[in-house]
Order: C-alpha cells, then structure tokens, then sequence
C-alpha cells in the first residue's frame, strides 16, 4: 500500500510564484543569496501554504512565515524517506 499522500505531486509546484506573496517572495531570494534554499511546499486542505526552506548543509530548516521572515522554532513533521 502507498502511503505517500502527494499522490505524484512535486515537492515544489511549478506554479510557486502564485502560492507565495511578495513577502514571502522577497525573503526566499535574501535567504538564497545565503545559500538557502526551497525544500518543499506543504498545502495543507483550507489552510495558507507552508513553505520550508533548508539550509546550505541541509541540516537545519525554517519556515518562510507571511510576512518574509524565517521561523526556525517552527514544528515540522517530516515523512522519513523509504
């Protein structure tokens, strides 16, 4: 039985440019100066999308909040990878 619930979407749509706001956008490009980058897209039912980003070593994550800035408190449930 698959258990993957993306049911073959990709972890970053390429439809992001209308997923994210300014701010968001606008953070995303400062934090990729950093050598950050987008890590997935998370679009819970009824609810605004969740926008992780990985560090350059890939060990830490964040979330691009609304207003641009990275939340590296926030909890994020990750799947483990089969």
């Amino acid at each position: 039985m698959d258990k993957d619930k993306r049911k073959g979407d990709e972890p970053i749509p390429p439809n992001l440019n209308t997923l994210l706001n300014d701010a968001q956008r606008a953070g995303l490009r400062q934090l990729e100066s950093f050598g950050w980058q987008l890590q997935f897209v998370r679009h819970p039912l009824f609810q605004v999308p969740v926008v992780v980003v990985v560090n350059p070593e890939g060990r830490e994550f964040g979330v691009l909040e609304d207003d641009g800035r990275i939340n590296m408190e926030a909890h994020i449930a990750f799947r483990e990878k089969t």
